[in-house]
């Protein structure tokens, strides 16, 4: 016989796990990512008129010139010759394992997002990765991974130089509209700098992977290469990292896909601080009702879910949650970082 114990749960019940990890960095931890201030160029582009637009391409272009760069790495894998699983032609020629190391070489894109070094790209171009190489203005570093996150697919990394860098300036990807200008910098086949221009064709994309995770979706021309890369607004701000594209052929069909830069955001300061991102969950496995239950629990519907089990020592736990409890509704509450902004 289930409990009949129905329950409102918000999600404060978590406030300790659900909202403790995402947003922990305080203003004192760790390095201030993004220049801080305005983007020099926003108030003069604000009152531009539509035959300048080609102008303020050329600003953006000289503004970021040092600030986006070429990411070149190298994985050493261990190739085996298929001949040498047959005992007869191992003994024949070789008595060793026919296994030889190959070196396989990849290109990507990324940005600068301080002075000290911290550079933003895809966590596919560098995970795994023996050597990474940036480029920067015509020079070249070795690159050390920080940390990456294969659910946003975000990575950090970290060069050591003498002189400051040229971070970019962080802009509000909420405020994205369809039709909204849209420019990626990046290096497409290896070409580096290359710099597109396009509109904001969708925001909110939900649908272009199994996390489900939000996108822009962009026809600014992107390409293998230009992951990593920054999407960059009419104002000089970097409003997503270019991550991926649909293509039948392998190449541009004009829909391409960003990570809004406001959901990089917060991923970036917990890789610069943990090495991880860290998550909040309930701890609770959850059993949709059936019509038969709702009617024998004396509901009105069969909406709401049993908790089949609670994890032990987890968030739910520790409210007081119960096996057989039904949960009817989830509150939010919507909390934002506590971290400096940076958005011009």
């Amino acid at each position: 016989m289930m409990k009949n114990r129905m329950l409102i749960i918000p999600v404060l019940i978590a406030a300790t796990s659900l909202v403790f990890n995402f947003y922990s960095c305080s203003k004192n931890a760790g390095v201030v990512f993004g220049n801080s201030g305005e983007s020099p160029i926003k108030s003069e582009i604000e009152a531009t008129k539509a035959d300048d637009i080609q102008n303020v391409f050329s600003k953006i272009f000289e503004q970021y010139r040092e600030s986006v760069v070429f990411i070149t790495t190298e994985q050493y894998v261990k190739v085996r010759n298929p001949f040498f699983d047959d005992p007869v032609f191992r003994e024949f020629f070789h008595r060793g394992s026919g296994s030889r190391v190959k070196k396989r070489t990849g290109l990507g894109t990324g940005f600068i997002v301080s002075e000290e070094g911290y550079i933003c790209t895809n966590h596919h171009v560098i995970n795994g990765m023996d050597k990474i190489r940036v480029n920067i203005n015509g020079r070249s570093y070795e690159a050390k991974i920080i940390g990456t996150d294969d659910k946003t697919d975000i990575g950090l990394l970290k060069v050591e130089t003498k002189e400051k860098l040229k971070p970019v300036y962080f802009g509000d990807s909420d405020k994205m509209k369809v039709g909204d200008w849209a420019i990626a910098i990046g290096n497409p086949f290896g070409l580096d700098n290359t710099f597109t221009v396009g509109v904001v064709s969708a925001v909110g994309r939900r649908d272009v992977d199994l996390m489900g995770g939000s996108h822009i979706q962009t026809d600014a021309s992107i390409n293998p290469g230009n992951s990593g890369g920054p999407l960059i607004n009419i104002y000089g701000e970097v409003i997503g990292i270019n991550r991926m594209i649909y293509s039948k052929s392998g190449g541009y069909m004009g829909i391409g896909f960003a990570i809004p830069v406001n959901t990089a955001r917060s991923v970036l300061y917990q890789l610069q601080k943990f090495k991880k991102v860290k998550r909040g969950y309930i701890g609770v496995n959850i059993i949709p009702i059936t019509e038969d239950d709702a009617r024998q629990l004396g509901l009105g519907g069969n909406e709401g879910a049993f908790v089949g089990e609670v994890s032990p020592d987890s968030p739910a736990y520790r409210a007081g949650v119960q096996t057989g409890d039904v949960i009817l509704q989830l509150t939010t509450e919507t909390l934002s970082p506590v971290f400096s902004s940076s958005t011009a």
